[in-house]
Order: C-alpha cells, then structure tokens, then sequence
C-alpha cells in the first residue's frame, strides 16, 4: 500500500518526470547495504516484536516488501502531474485484478461493459459473474449517450477500456467518467493497451485503472502480473481487503521483473508505437489488406479523439499511439490462418506487449471465448489479424509479413 506521502519519502522524485520516477520511485538504495538495486524478499512471514504487536509486515499475502515497492512505482506513474491516486495494488494475474473489481459487487447488481473488451474479460463477466446474479450489458463504449442509457438502478460499475481489444477502438472516458460521476457508479478501464507511459485515465476522473502487467509493464514475456490502481482511499481499501481475503498477490520474483521492466517501458513503448504506426501505414496501403486499425491513422474512426488522450502533454507529430495494429486480410478464414502460421519474426501467440512481435487470430484465439453471435456482432471477424509490434526493426517485419501474404 502507498499513498502521496509515502512518495515524498522519495526524495521529491514523484514531481519528476515519468522516466525518473519508474526508475527512482519505489526504487530506493537499499540502506542496509548501499546496493542500487533492493533485495528480492522471498520470507512468507516476518517476526512480530511481541504478541498482539504488529510490524510493518506480518505475512507476504497482507504485504510484502517487494510488492511494496512496486505498488509505489505503479502509484506514482498512475498519477502523472496529479496526486489522484490513493495506492496501487499487485495481483497473480491481470484477470485475478478484474476479478477483484467485480467482487466489490453482490447479487442483483448490474454491470455495464464495452463491446471491445479483451475475452477473457467477457469470459469472466458472462459465465463467472453471471452465475452469481450479476447482469451484464455489453455497449458499444465510443458512444458515450449508448452508455448513459444503458444504466439502471442496479447499475454498480461500468468497465471498459482505454484502447479496446481487439478492433482497437477508443472511448470517450472523460464523457464516460462523467456520466458515471452523475449516477453515483464506479468506473474500471483497462489501460493495458496504452500504458501509463501514453494515458493516464486516473487523471480524467476515473476511479480504478488496471493494467495486465504481463504485457507492457513487464515486456519481456516472462512473468504473469496484473495491478489496480485506484484513485479514491476508502475505494482501495476495500479492494486491498478483498485482495488480503482472497489471497491474488504477486509473488516477490515477478514483483522484481515488472518492477525492472517499468525501468524501460516509456523508452519501449514509444520505439513500438513508431514501428507500428509505419507498418499501419504501409499495411494500408497493401492490395490483401482490406481495412486497417490503428489510432495514429487519419482514417481510425476516433483519431481526433485519439489525438486528444494519447500523450495528451505533446504536440500532434511527437505523439505516440501505442504499439498494437489489427487489420482485416481480405481473404477467407483458411488463408489468414495460414498467413498467421507462415511468419517468422511475429511469433503465432497470444498475449502482447513484449520485446519480440507478436501475431494471432483473435476469433479463433484471445476471442475465442466470445458467443459466436457476439464475435459477429461486434466485428471480430474471422479476417482479422491482430499484431502486437515489438522492438524488431521495422524493415525487417515489413519483409516478414509481405512473405507470409505470399506463402
């Protein structure tokens, strides 16, 4: 847990800019020994200083060092210029984070969600929530007045996300956040797509940011990781106990790896999002390809949106849009897969957001899970190709994709 006091004790360093702060933040000499980077805290259980009498940390479920330090790295990147965060939290995984939100819900309650929404996501909402007298409404999140009309008296939360998954649309939260305010709902988005680096949705009024720091945060394909950054105290004290119930924590390795990985992601993601606007560009421009998705084009339906909430302190031409395209093959199911499993540098997996590119189908893949009819409905289509552009040069997969369209 962390608050803004808690970053003072860094020496200031959460008034610096983001590139300092993922570094310095959280990231303090170690003063038992000078080293530059802190110990991995393994201990399960930490000696009290007598009975009934507790110290900072007790057993590595409730707290942990190293989790700690990372809470407060995430905290103070969330925050951006302002102090809108109230702590950060570390989960297992991005869906045991999305769970935990969902959990501050009971029977009866209704839930309005967005129509791009990662699988798992819908997953989750849809045969897990559901079984507990949940109801879900999925609303197409781009249209803010689709949004308000589709709250009720039970509506408790609206879940979207800042960059959708797959069709890479991009909602107005700022509209979203105020019409959440008006009706009294928390609001929960999912910025792994986008990274602190490029939104901070915590700034615009919303109340609970999530990343699957599996993907950017971490990088490097190595680690599981999701976090919760929440923007009210009495809001992330109820989700840190239903953390501390439930027991979703981060282990002490993977807590270091992500933490590492924070080191580099603004260097990372913005390297990825010039590779992927140039491969968007010229992808569009390919005689196979149908139609292209990416938030740096002119033709992406919400680019001047999209203008205004990526790196919304820079100019127009420093932007960066994030680093993930899909496109539309115009060709049939059997021949995108076949382009998909003929790539040699976008390896056919899921996930995304690591150094290496990756490739895959999201209607056979990352959506599977989607009703058959929803897929249709939503336009997950089974053309549609979805990259995730890692930190290869560009030259290279323009070469690797133009081999698989002619294998």
């Amino acid at each position: 847990m962390t608050d803004h006091a808690d970053r003072e004790k860094a020496g200031g360093s959460d008034r610096a800019g983001f590139r300092t702060r993922a570094i310095h933040v959280g990231g303090e000499v170690d003063p038992a020994t000078g080293a530059v980077v802190a110990p991995i805290h393994f201990a399960s259980t930490f000696r009290q200083p007598g009975a009934g009498q507790w110290g900072e940390y007790d057993y590595s479920r409730s707290g942990n060092p190293t989790r700690t330090a990372l809470q407060q790295t995430l905290a103070s990147l969330e925050c951006g210029s302002t102090n809108q965060c109230a702590g950060a939290l570390a989960f297992s995984t991005g869906m045991a984070a999305i769970h935990a939100v969902t959990m501050l819900l009971k029977s009866g309650d209704h839930v309005v969600a967005g129509t791009d929404i990662y699988g798992g996501a819908y997953r989750l909402l849809h045969q897990i929530c559901d079984a507990s007298g949940i109801r879900v409404t999925l609303v197409d999140m781009t249209q803010p007045d689709a949004v308000e009309a589709a709250i009720c008296a039970d509506t408790k939360l609206i879940w979207g996300e800042t960059v959708g998954n797959p069709r890479l649309t991009v909602p107005n939260m700022l509209a979203i956040a105020e019409i959440a305010k008006k009706h009294e709902i928390i609001t929960g988005v999912d910025n792994t797509f986008a990274t602190p680096a490029l939104m901070r949705p915590l700034e615009w009024g919303i109340d609970i940011v999530m990343h699957s720091a599996t993907k950017y945060l971490g990088g490097h394909s190595d680690c599981l990781g999701g976090t919760l950054a929440v923007a009210n105290k009495e809001l992330f004290d109820r989700l840190y106990f239903i953390q501390n119930a439930t027991g979703a924590v981060l282990d002490p390795m993977s807590c270091f790896l992500i933490a590492r990985g924070l080191k580099t992601l603004d260097l990372r993601i913005r390297e990825q999002s010039k590779t992927a606007l140039q491969l968007a560009r010229w992808l569009e421009s390919h005689e196979k390809v149908r139609s292209v998705l990416y938030p740096g084009l002119s033709s992406h339906p919400q680019a001047a949106l999209a203008a205004t909430l990526f790196d919304s302190d820079l100019p127009t031409p420093e932007k960066c849009f994030g680093a993930m395209i899909t496109f539309e093959l115009d060709a049939p199911l059997e021949k995108v897969k076949r382009v998909c499993q003929a790539t040699r540098l976008f390896h056919l997996a899921v996930s995304l957001g690591a150094v290496e590119s990756l490739i895959e189908q999201p209607a056979t893949m990352s959506h599977a899970s989607y009703a058959a009819e929803d897929r249709a409905k939503h336009g997950i289509t089974d053309s549609l190709i979805r990259l995730s552009v890692g930190l290869e040069n560009f030259a290279d997969l323009q070469d690797d994709l133009e081999r698989a369209f002619d294998a």
